[in-house]
């Protein structure tokens, strides 16, 4: 009977850092999204002192404030890209590299981590955003509820046009600012509505010359003055709703124009934090050392 002896001895070992679970490595992520939060709120901190807030931004007279919203967007781009990759790099430097894959798959894994980090800081932000706004209008709320009472009835005899009908029906000139005539609140009342009727084109003719009747009638002035007086207030009442409206078109693009970069700043940082948690990790392979940040 003859008993085979084994000449060769198989020993096996364990690949160095094997990963049995998730290959995610949350503290990192958590390090990244810190780092990059805090140099976000740094330099919108920075931004907002000289002017270049992309939310809230002024230019001076003689400044166009195209450039100035150009300034501030350009700004706002800086701000998520520096921060998004300084936190990706992190993540991909102190991210463990396990030794189960090609350097291609490390890479991706690298990236990935940075992508969270962009996606985590993302998310924080628009908590803090919104907490903000929320606890901003629950104090604006507390405030004006004490004042709701004592302002109500001054708020309901608030008239928009209340300065065009004081301009329309005032003394005319020598009786020493008083008049003989009856008491014009029922006239003033109906101007009122008539300028507050008016909500597009503008005041027609049949009313113009009702107001100039009226007018002429409570003033003491010749219905040629009066006409003369109508016309100016029509006049300033159609530039005050063309201001308006042109005030409420350039919101509305601004709006439309800050939706627009802010989304594209996001995508801008979302690839530079994966192109720099890539680049981290291959500093973290290659151990790559920075001089003067290392030991004095």
């Amino acid at each position: 009977m003859t008993i085979a002896t084994p000449t060769d001895i198989a020993v096996v070992t364990t690949g160095e850092n094997t990963q049995s679970g998730s290959y995610v490595e949350w503290a990192a992520i958590f390090a990244g999204i810190v780092v990059a939060a805090a140099i976000s709120l740094l330099l919108l901190t920075f931004g907002s002192a000289i002017g270049l807030s992309f939310t809230n931004f002024s230019a001076g007279p003689d400044v166009n404030p195209v450039f100035i919203a150009i300034a501030a967007a350009t700004w706002l781009l800086l701000v998520q890209v520096s921060s998004y990759m300084a936190g990706g790099y992190i993540a991909g430097r102190l991210r463990r590299r396990f030794h189960d894959a090609t350097e291609h798959e490390s890479d991706i894994r690298d990236g990935l981590h940075g992508l969270i980090v962009w996606a985590g800081g993302t998310l924080l932000s628009a908590m803090i955003i919104a907490s903000g706004v929320g606890a901003a209008a629950n104090a604006v709320g507390s405030a004006a509820a004490t004042a709701v009472e004592a302002g109500a009835n001054a708020a309901d005899s608030i008239d928009p046009n209340a300065y065009l009908v004081d301009t329309l029906y005032r003394p005319a000139p020598g009786t020493g600012g008083t008049t003989v005539f009856n008491d014009t609140t029922a006239q003033r009342d109906e101007a009122g509505r008539i300028f507050g009727a008016v909500s597009d084109g503008s005041i027609s003719d049949a009313d113009k010359a009702y107001l100039v009747q009226s007018v002429a009638a409570n003033t003491g002035l010749p219905e040629a003055d009066a006409q003369a007086r109508v016309d100016q207030a029509v006049t300033a009442f159609d530039d005050a709703k063309a201001k308006a409206a042109a005030a409420a078109e350039t919101a509305r693009k601004t709006a439309v124009l800050a939706a627009f970069l802010t989304a594209a700043a996001l995508l801008v940082s979302a690839a530079a934090a994966w192109w720099a948690a890539m680049s981290g990790g291959n500093h973290r392979d290659k151990q790559v050392v920075f001089a003067g940040f290392g030991r004095f």
